[in-house]
């Protein structure tokens, strides 16, 4: 309860900041990550490209070091008419491994309202939809959003996703293919939560569907506040799917805001997940006997607070944020059956650094992350720098 206040506090205080400014609100509704800026593109017809990507370096403390181009993306749109459009993202992670993380057709009914088909992002929180390296501080994403939502999380659906301008909403609704309850050799649960899960359009399996919605309201000036939610269940193994335990059920849902005043900035996020069936699909793939701690607990939940300052004049071209974030994060937050909490799963991280924009499209990070969690064990603090471009 103590968390789900701390992010109640946050949106009160960013509206207590706000004051009534037109061009403010225009531009939280603006706010956009690569897909959009390309289906917002003000060419007729024709061909569309842009990209983002990272390099970065990771320092933990008594090890290492790694270096690392993280990732690579190439963004390809075509726009057949002012109603049809296709946006296609193409990553290379770690130069080695290539994936599609977004491939869709756009039909336009109206300026307000957008059917969509194909592969998608599914809108939980902020980063899962705006992690493009100049849009976060940080050099790597915040940790629950890879334990907890998790990042970048993509399937196959069809939809819709438009605006009511009238009310100052954005809103996106979908139905997806759900995760895989056995991914090949990976099973859900441990550290990780739903992460193994993702099938990623990679010759998904699909026994029914999952439901994805999410509502952002931009009526404040400076302030964006978002509500998402989830449903569904675990897509079981053809072989296994009269098993009891083949497949669990998933209610997810997720609170964020993102406020801008001047040289100031503030995000925050909270992510709960219940979890059912929990115990049968323990017994089925893992042998709690063994292992009592090594399974998928019935509730997941993660959330951070952040704060951002400019450092230099907003006369200036280029921006220096120095930033802070304070993350809590458990994939174990509550467990069923023989299986036994893990406080190893219940972590957390302070995150201090500087973001150092460059230019609109370029940023170079800096940061270093306290790591913790529930147990007596001392984990490694890590040292990061980051390079990020997005065109």
């Amino acid at each position: 309860m103590k968390n789900i206040l701390l992010v109640v506090a946050l949106l009160i205080s960013a509206v207590t900041f706000s004051q009534k400014d037109q061009d403010s609100i225009k531009n939280n509704k603006k706010e956009q990550n690569s897909a959009e800026r390309i289906l917002s593109g003000n060419i007729s017809s024709g061909v569309t490209v842009g990209g983002y990507g990272e390099i970065t370096y990771n320092q933990p403390e008594g090890d290492n070091g790694e270096l690392d181009v993280q990732r690579l993306v190439l963004m390809f749109g075509y726009k057949f008419n002012d109603k049809v459009q296709f946006v296609t993202e193409v990553e290379f992670e770690h130069v080695s491994e290539v994936y599609v993380e977004q491939a869709f057709l756009q039909y336009s009914l109206n300026d307000n309202v957008n059917l969509r088909g194909g592969l998608m992002l599914v809108p939980m929180g902020i980063i899962n939809e705006y992690h493009e390296p100049t849009t976060f501080n940080g050099v790597e994403r915040p940790s629950m959003d890879n334990s907890i939502v998790p990042t970048t999380w993509r399937e196959i659906g069809v939809g819709v996703a438009g605006t009511m301008d009238d009310a100052s909403l954005r809103y996106q609704a979908y139905i997806f293919n759900g995760f895989a309850s056995v991914n090949g050799s990976k099973f859900l649960g441990g550290k990780d939560g739903l992460r193994n899960g993702r099938q990623k359009g990679i010759k998904s399996t699909v026994d029914s569907p999952n439901f994805s919605a999410k509502v952002d309201y931009y009526g404040l000036p400076g302030l964006r506040l978002g509500l998402s939610g989830y449903v569904g269940r675990s897509q079981a193994e053809d072989d296994v799917e009269e098993l009891e335990g083949s497949s669990i059920g998933i209610s997810m849902v997720g609170l964020d805001a993102r406020y801008n005043f001047k040289r100031f900035a503030a995000r925050g996020q909270f992510v709960y997940s219940s979890l059912t069936d929990t115990e049968a699909y323990n017994e089925l793939h893992y042998d709690l006997d063994a292992n009592p701690k090594q399974g998928l607990g019935s509730a997941m939940q993660g959330w951070y607070l952040e704060a951002a300052y400019n450092l230099l004049p907003m006369t200036k071209k280029q921006q220096l944020y120095a930033f802070a974030r304070y993350e809590e994060y458990d994939t174990n937050a509550s467990v069923s059956g023989d299986l036994l909490v893990n406080d190893a799963y219940n972590r957390s991280d302070w995150t201090v650094g500087l973001s150092y924009k460059l230019a609109p499209g370029a940023v170079l990070k800096a940061d270093y992350q306290f790591k913790n969690d529930a147990t007596t064990a001392s984990l490694a603090n890590q040292l990061n720098f980051g390079i990020g471009v997005w065109f």
